[in-house]
């Protein structure tokens, strides 16, 4: 039954390949924006790097693995954010590696701030057909590794003050091939995506505040996915979270500012759908390590939240 089960999901991650490609979405995106929107390059005025690693469907031959670096900080007061994503994802066979520079432009008013942003870069996309065990060996249409490169860039907006944050951003607005046209894969398609999200705070007492969210995702060919998330922030120190994705998985997640340069992320996904009795859940880890350049950062005042 588990290879039964492994045959269909390579199936449809094959498929999702052809017709509609998705970015891996890590679910601490609310600790970490700039893997959704390049907006959000600044927002946290100081120089903010993180590491995030996600292991979907622990125990499945195959699952997906991502693995992300991000860095950014504001720069000129905080008229100006610049940022960098480093990621990596693989599922079976496949492996996509992209590369992205962010720019944000942030217009501050009576509200709060409005930021403009600009992101570019590179995907390297490959398959490597050498890994598969074959019975038939003779089959040329599973054979060597193929592999291309597709630049691509995107844009977003991005609003936050004290008590709200909203974002719209299409991370990749070209449909670029996803491997070769001389391969067996020519027709796979990476359709645009977009990203519709936003959250506020409220007071429960003075140590404690509740935080409701939601992200919607759209693409071209696909269904439309919506999380709903529901935070605490205890202490403006540590923050837990449950997010619910519409007929898909339950997540639990947390923050821990384990000291006010350095703060630990983890996310625990429980799917909904029959995969749970084959599979742990998913996993995801995130360091974030925070800290002021005084000549860059001297004199201006950090989010505690965003």
């Amino acid at each position: 039954m588990r290879k039964i089960l492994f045959i269909l999901t390579l199936n449809l991650a094959i498929g999702n390949m052809a017709f509609a490609q998705q970015q891996p979405v890590t679910d601490l995106y609310l600790f970490e924006g700039l893997t959704i929107n390049p907006a959000f390059a600044g927002s946290q005025v100081q120089f903010s790097t993180s590491v995030i690693h996600r292991d979907q469907w622990v125990n499945f031959p195959g699952s997906p693995v991502t693995d992300m670096f991000s860095v950014h900080s504001s720069f000129f007061g905080t008229k100006i954010g610049v940022g960098l994503v480093i990621s990596n994802d693989i599922i079976g066979i496949h492996n996509d590696f992209s590369m992205y520079g962010s720019f944000a432009y942030k217009i501050t008013t009576d509200f709060g701030v409005l930021s403009f942003g600009l992101q570019g870069g590179l995907n390297n996309l490959s398959s490597d057909f050498n890994k598969l065990n074959l019975k038939d060996q003779t089959d040329l249409l599973l054979q060597g590794k193929v592999q291309v490169w597709n630049p691509n860039f995107g844009t977003g907006v991005y609003f936050t003050n004290d008590r709200t944050f909203l974002g719209l951003s299409v991370p990749y607005l070209l449909n670029s091939t996803i491997l070769d046209s001389e391969s067996v894969l020519s027709e796979a398609k990476r359709f645009r995506y977009y990203y519709l999200y936003g959250g506020t705070t409220l007071d429960i007492n003075r140590d404690f505040k509740l935080k409701p969210s939601a992200l919607m995702r759209f693409q071209e060919g696909a269904p439309i996915t919506l999380d709903l998330t529901l935070g605490i922030v205890a202490y403006e120190t540590i923050k837990f979270a449950t997010t619910y994705r519409l007929n898909d998985n339950l997540t639990f997640l947390f923050e821990l500012a384990l000291l006010e340069q350095l703060h630990l992320g983890y996310a625990y996904e429980y799917t909904l759908s029959e995969i749970s009795n084959y599979s742990n859940g998913t996993h995801e880890l995130m360091l974030n390590f925070r800290f002021k350049v005084d000549r860059i950062h001297g004199g201006l005042k950090c989010p505690a939240y965003y």
